[in-house]
C-alpha cells in the first residue's frame, strides 16, 4: 500500500471524520462522502460520551434472557420488533452463542486499547482542532433505584477494577445526594468512573468538519455511493450519485448502512442497526452537573453546557426512520424516577438514531480480504464517540504501512466467531 495518495472516505459520521483526519494528517488527499449531510446520522444526537468505563458488550452472561422478554413486553428499554428478517435471527443467534463470560472478558480486552487510546487523544483534540465541543470532564455516574441493584453492581466494578484497572468509586445513598443535588432522595446508590468526559456530538461534528477542511479534506454531502470500480482486486475507484471518484484506496466508515454494502464489499457484514432515541431541550433548573446512566431502567442524561439530553433504549426494528412516541415515553419515565427536575420545556428536537451493532460487541476495522486497498471501520455498536479518534488513527496506520498502535487482529473480519457457523 502506498503512503499516500487519493483516499475516498465513504461515511460522515464520527468514525468517518476522525479517518478523514487521521489520514489526511499522515498525508493523503481526502474526499469524505455522505448519502446525507456530514454528522447528520448516529453522530448526531447520541449521548455524547466518551466512557472507558464501557468494556463489557452486551453479550455478557445471562443476557439472553431478556432479549427473549423483549419480544414479549411492548415497553421494554430493549425492544425487538417481530419480523421476519432472517439476517437479523442470524445476528441474534450469533449473540446469545457469545454470552459467557470468557467471551464477555475477550471483547472487553479488545475494546480497552481502542477506548483508552480514543480518551487520551480526545484530551489532545480538544486542546487543538477540536475546541468548541463542549467537552467536560466530569466522569459518569450510574445511578440505582434500588438497594438491591446498587449492591448488584459491586461485582462488576470489582471485575473492572481488578481486571482493567477501572474501579469507580462508590456512593451509598445518602452521600450520593451531597454529591448531586439533582437526584431524588432515598435513591439505591450510584458507582462514579471519574475518568470518563462527555461533550455535545453535534458541536463535536460541526468541529470535526472545520479541522478536516483546514486539513484540505474534500466533503461532499447527498453525494451517495453505488459502486466500486475495480481491477482485479484493487479498487480504482467509487461510482457515485455525482460520478465517479478516482481513489487509491477507499475507507467505508458507513455504521449501521454497511451491510448495505456487502455485495461491493464481498463479504457478510453482520451489523444490525439498533436504534436508540433521545430528547433535546433546555438545562431545567435543577439540572444535574455529572452525566449519568439509571441503569435498571436503561436511561442516560447529559447535561451539556448549552442544552440537556434524555436517551438511550435500544429497539431493533431494521431500518425504520420513525419516531416511535412510546419509546420517547420511556425515556421521560425512566429519568422521572430520579431527578426532581427529569426534563425542560420546550422541547428542542425528538431523534432517533441506528447504532451499527455487531454480534460480539466489537467493531470490524481493517482491509477488506479480496480488496488490496479498501478497508472498513464500522460496528461501533454504543461507543461510536468513545472509540472514533483511535479508530482513525488505527485506520491511517494501516493505509500508510506504519506500525499499528493497537493490535488491529481482534477487529478484523476473519476473527474467529463462534456463533458463526
Amino acid at each position: 500500500m502506498s503512503r499516500s495518495g487519493r483516499l475516498v472516505v465513504v461515511g460522515g459520521g464520527v468514525v468517518g471524520a476522525a479517518c478523514a483526519y487521521f489520514t489526511a494528517k499522515s498525508g493523503w488527499q481526502v474526499t469524505l462522502i455522505d448519502q446525507g449531510t456530514f454528522g447528520g446520522g448516529c453522530s448526531h444526537g447520541n449521548c455524547g460520551y466518551v466512557c472507558p468505563s464501557h468494556l463489557l458488550p452486551l453479550a455478557a452472561p445471562g443476557a439472553t434472557w431478556p432479549a427473549v422478554k423483549a419480544l414479549l413486553q411492548p415497553n421494554s428499554p430493549f425492544k425487538i420488533r417481530p419480523r421476519f428478517d432472517p439476517a437479523l435471527w442470524t445476528w441474534l443467534w450469533r449473540f446469545a452463542r457469545r454470552c459467557n463470560a470468557r467471551q464477555m472478558m475477550e471483547t472487553a480486552r479488545a475494546l480497552q486499547p481502542l477506548l483508552d487510546e480514543s480518551r487520551e487523544l480526545f484530551g489532545e483534540l480538544v486542546r487543538g482542532p477540536l475546541t468548541d465541543c463542549e467537552w467536560e470532564e466530569r466522569g459518569l455516574l450510574f445511578v440505582f433505584q434500588t438497594a438491591a441493584g446498587f449492591e448488584h453492581y459491586a461485582a462488576t466494578d470489582e471485575l473492572l477494577r481488578e481486571h482493567f484497572q477501572l474501579g469507580a468509586t462508590r456512593y451509598d445513598s445518602e452521600a450520593l445526594t451531597r454529591l448531586e443535588p439533582a437526584l431524588k432522595a432515598g435513591l439505591g446508590g450510584a458507582w462514579h468512573y471519574e475518568h470518563d468526559a462527555h461533550l455535545r456530538p453535534d458541536k463535536l461534528m460541526s468541529a470535526w468538519r472545520r479541522a478536516l477542511e483546514g486539513l484540505g479534506v474534500t466533503i461532499r454531502e447527498r453525494c451517495e455511493f453505488r459502486e466500486f470500480t475495480r481491477r482485479d482486486s484493487i479498487v480504482t475507484g467509487v461510482e457515485t450519485s455525482d460520478g465517479k471518484l478516482s481513489a487509491d484506496a477507499v475507507v467505508v466508515a458507513t455504521g449501521a448502512w454497511t451491510p448495505r454494502l456487502q455485495q461491493q464489499l464481498g463479504r457478510s457484514v453482520p451489523i444490525q442497526p439498533g436504534k436508540g432515541y433521545s430528547i433535546t431541550m433546555p438545562r431545567p433548573v435543577r439540572a444535574p452537573t455529572i452525566p449519568m446512566i439509571f441503569e435498571e431502567h436503561r436511561v442516560a442524561v447529559t447535561p451539556m453546557q448549552s442544552g440537556y439530553r434524555i436517551g438511550s433504549t435500544m429497539e431493533f426494528a431494521g431500518y425504520d426512520a420513525s419516531l416511535n412516541p412510546r419509546r420517547l415515553q420511556l425515556l421521560r419515565d425512566g429519568a422521572k424516577h430520579y431527578l426532581h427536575e427529569p426534563w425542560a420545556e420546550p422541547v428542542i428536537e425528538q431523534w432517533s438514531g441506528w447504532r451499527p451493532m455487531t454480534p460480539d460487541g466489537k467493531p470490524y476495522i481493517g482491509q477488506v480480504p479480496g480488496c488490496d486497498n479498501v478497508f472498513v471501520a464500522a460496528g461501533h455498536g454504543m461507543l461510536g464517540v468513545s472509540m472514533a479518534p483511535s479508530t482513525g488513527k488505527l485506520i491511517a496506520e494501516l493505509l500508510s504501512g506504519e506500525s499499528p498502535h493497537v493490535d488491529p487482529q481482534p477487529y478484523s473480519f476473519d476473527r474467529r466467531d463462534p456463533g458463526q457457523g
